[in-house]
């Protein structure tokens, strides 16, 4: 398929950045006949490149998706010695590639780079790594010794000839990457190459089998998709764009186009081969898992950036720093923490080979999440035995003695591990503290309070969690030993002022920020302020429905007009509408392929019991066919009688979740629990009668984000009716995170009629 010429020009734009030259111009330069040549002849790049040499579509191997004349001028060139171990065989050159096929169809291309590939007593290497730093001239000259190319309208099906893909990448001769182009001044966009991808391009030939290809990519001149896996129509592709505004897309380029980032910054030499030594990874859920079964991942352009920009912060100003980073849920931040961490050990002083960090600790507030954590880290792990788990000041020791390089701890222990960082003065630290906000349960700040030797009862009106980090950092020396990150997608002013980077005019600012507008606006979470509703918006919106002689006044709901209108605040009310309003717009239309759930908030734990035992008696009543569960802390006597979680519901508080994910469940009420750090994505609605701001209420609707591709949930599944808090109050609590909050007043139903006569007037 061959490309427009305006695709032609990006092309030829992409390529001359990355080799000093497009082939128009060197074609121009010698002519046709000669260009191929000169090319081969003289390795053509230029300064003005990236170091690539251009690569000839002539040159490549179908059967085995390499491009020969790169691949074995590679490995003569630097390994001939080696070469010459398999000569003395019939047909050698065939030996090696067959060879090299099957490892690839049995491991994937990322572990044949870095391990290389041992025939007989021959061993050759493919890649020469990347230098950490210049003491080793060796290391220097073989990283230049790698060839880059890249080949242009390569045509890559063996079973139809004519076949061709926009551009490939390619690095001794092995393909890393291709790319579809488009021009979005002819009304061609990343979609349309997507598009492509999903339709036009079979995921059996040799280029385009998983893990043959790290990345596909799909370019246009404003925005840049990319997948590892191409699945026909089921290939999901994922943004690589810079964000603008806060939100999706990529900024303006003075200097050309807004996708120039990608040749001009992560395709160069040293940051390609960067990406695949320490970046992209191979996982399965058990090590001895098929290549099919496994998960070839490849950084989000914010993840790729943010760990860069912290290994070059701690390597130019050392120990004893703060970094926040914001980042919202839906960023992958589980993986940009494991990036950080295995690459803050590796981290040295200039010219130096002594490390910067000793050890790098990472804290989490959650036992789930302390669990799903140390397996990613474990998961990534190429060096075994240097993940370890610290309790203690003690065990911190231990660890360290015993040559353990990342250290997980939880955010209860974690006074005592700041205590054994200073304690370990002659070591250098960094401390990566997931997540600083509270716990799901309460349960963390219960025993961060104890082990403060603090008392106090759990308050779930403040985010405990966050304030005892402050607290336990500025109770204790901190002698400058250690460097502290803290991800967080929520911080609070007190955290920003820790954490945070202090502006000219005194403000703070995160060190790093990936949006909550940007994660919705590409599609990672879904807006939960879409529809929110305060319960007189609700009425307003419901009685404009019922007064209009176009709709059934006979579902008039009469509870909620008794509560608005009569100003009744009992609990017997307010649950009747939220059973009425679940059963009738969140059941019967079966959202979410009938398995939507919803989450009641309530003010306190005895409310809770009374909301729950109406709510489970409503539901009765209708024969709903689902129950509802509660949640809450310990204990709590109502009427005489002492409730916990387990005598209500009938079963143990660890099968909570369990239960609710079933579809036995559909109602979750909850007092102090569950309010953060629970994800859901079957929750789509939530009944609120608590006072929400600040970081809580961001926090507790953000319940409802979570986007659940396979149910196909979408924004307007979302819905928030609060009781409590006004529509002011949420924006405002919203509008440091979000960036551009936007809540609406009630709804006027008239707005279809003057939609209706603009429409018809088109």
């Amino acid at each position: 398929m061959v490309s427009q010429a305006n695709e032609q020009a990006l092309e030829a734009s992409i390529e001359k950045a990355l080799s000093g030259i497009s082939r128009e111009a060197l074609i121009d330069q010698v002519g046709n006949n000669d260009a191929i040549a000169l090319a081969k002849a003289a390795q053509y790049h230029t300064e003005a490149g990236h170091g690539y040499q251009l690569g000839w579509s002539s040159d490549y191997d179908r059967e085995f998706a390499i491009d020969k004349d790169k691949f074995w001028g590679f490995l003569n060139a630097t390994q001939a010695d080696e070469l010459a171990k398999l000569k003395d065989q019939p047909n050698w050159q065939r030996l090696v590639l067959e060879h090299l096929n099957k490892r690839i169809k049995k491991y994937g291309i990322l572990k044949v780079l870095k391990n290389g590939l041992s025939i007989n007593d021959a061993h050759l290497t493919l890649l020469y790594s990347a230098p950490y730093n210049d003491i080793n001239p060796e290391v220097v000259e073989n990283f230049e010794r790698n060839i880059f190319s890249v080949t242009r309208q390569l045509y890559y099906s063996q079973a139809n000839p004519n076949l061709s893909i926009d551009m490939a990448l390619f690095i001794n001769g092995l393909a890393i990457a291709t790319l579809e182009l488009k021009n979005a001044w002819t009304g061609q966009t990343t979609y349309h190459a997507m598009k492509q991808y999903r339709q036009d391009r079979d995921p059996n030939e040799p280029l385009l089998q998983f893990g043959r290809c790290l990345v596909h990519f799909a370019v246009d001149t404003d925005e840049v998709y990319m997948t590892t896996r191409l699945a026909g129509k089921k290939t999901v592709f994922l943004p690589f764009n810079k964000g603008h505004n806060h939100g999706k897309g990529n900024p303006p380029n003075p200097g050309g186009h807004r996708t120039a980032y990608l040749w001009q910054e992560i395709l160069t030499r040293y940051s390609l081969t960067n990406i695949i030594e320490h970046f992209v990874k191979l996982v399965g859920e058990k090590p001895n898992d098929p290549l099919h079964r496994r998960t070839l991942f490849f950084p989000r352009y914010h993840q790729l950036e943010v760990v860069r920009k912290l290994l070059h912060h701690a390597k130019a100003h050392g120990v004893g720093h703060t970094y926040l980073i914001q980042h919202s849920a839906g960023s992958g931040k589980s993986n940009s923490i494991t990036w950080a961490s295995y690459q803050l050990i590796e981290q040295y002083k200039p010219g130096s080979h002594q490390p910067i960090f000793d050890s790098v600790v990472v804290v989490t507030d959650r036992r789930v999440l302390d669990k799903q954590l140390k397996n990613n880290i474990k998961l990534f792990s190429e060096v075994k035995n240097i993940v370890a788990h610290a309790d203690s000041s003690q065990d911190l020791k231990q660890a360290l003695e015993g040559g353990k390089k990342i250290i997980i701890t939880t955010i209860q222990k974690f006074p005592f591990i700041v205590d054994g960082i200073d304690d370990l003065s002659d070591k250098h630290f960094a401390v990566i503290i997931d997540e600083a906000h509270s716990s799901q349960s309460g349960s963390a700040a219960d025993n961060l309070n104890r082990s403060l030797g603090e008392g106090s009862e759990y308050d779930d009106g403040e985010d405990e969690v966050q304030d005892k980090i402050l607290e336990t950092m500025r109770r204790r020396k901190m002698r400058g030993n250690a460097s502290y990150f803290a991800f967080t997608a929520t911080p609070k002013n007190a955290t920003l002022e820790r954490f945070g980077e202090q502006q000219a005019d005194g403000t703070f600012k995160p060190f790093h920020l990936y949006s909550m507008k940007q994660a919705i606006e590409e599609g990672f979470i879904l807006d939960v302020l879409a529809n929110y509703t305060t319960y007189q918006s609700y009425y307003e919106i419901e009685k404009s429905i019922q007064d209009n002689p176009l709709f059934d006044s006979a579902k008039a709901q009469k509870k909620l007009r008794a509560y608005v209108e009569g100003h009744k605040e009992t609990i017997a009310v307010k649950a009747e509408i939220m059973v009425s309003h679940f059963i009738d717009h969140v059941v019967r239309p079966k959202k979410l392929k009938g398995k939507a759930k919803g989450m009641v908030v309530t003010r306190n734990i005895e409310t809770a019991i009374h909301y729950y035992q109406k709510i489970r008696d409503l539901l009765k009543e209708r024969n709903a066919g689902f129950k509802a569960v509660i949640a809450f802390s310990g204990k709590k006597t109502v009427d005489g009688i002492e409730y916990t979680k387990d005598s209500i519901n009938g079963f143990p508080s660890k099968d909570i979740e369990d239960k609710f994910d079933s579809d036995d469940y559909r109602l979750l009420v909850v007092a102090n629990k569950y309010l953060t750090g629970f994800d859901q994505p079957k929750l789509t609605t939530m009944y609120v009668d608590k006072k929400l701001q600040g970081v809580l209420a961001v926090q507790a609707l953000s319940r409802l984000n979570r986007c659940n591709h396979k149910l196909g949930k979408r924004t307007e599944d979302i819905f928030v009716l609060d009781f409590f808090n006004t529509t002011e109050t949420i924006k405002k609590a919203f509008d440091p995170f979000y960036t551009a909050t936007s809540l609406s007043s009630a709804t006027d139903v008239n707005v279809l009629h003057e939609l209706k006569e603009s429409l018809d007037e088109v």
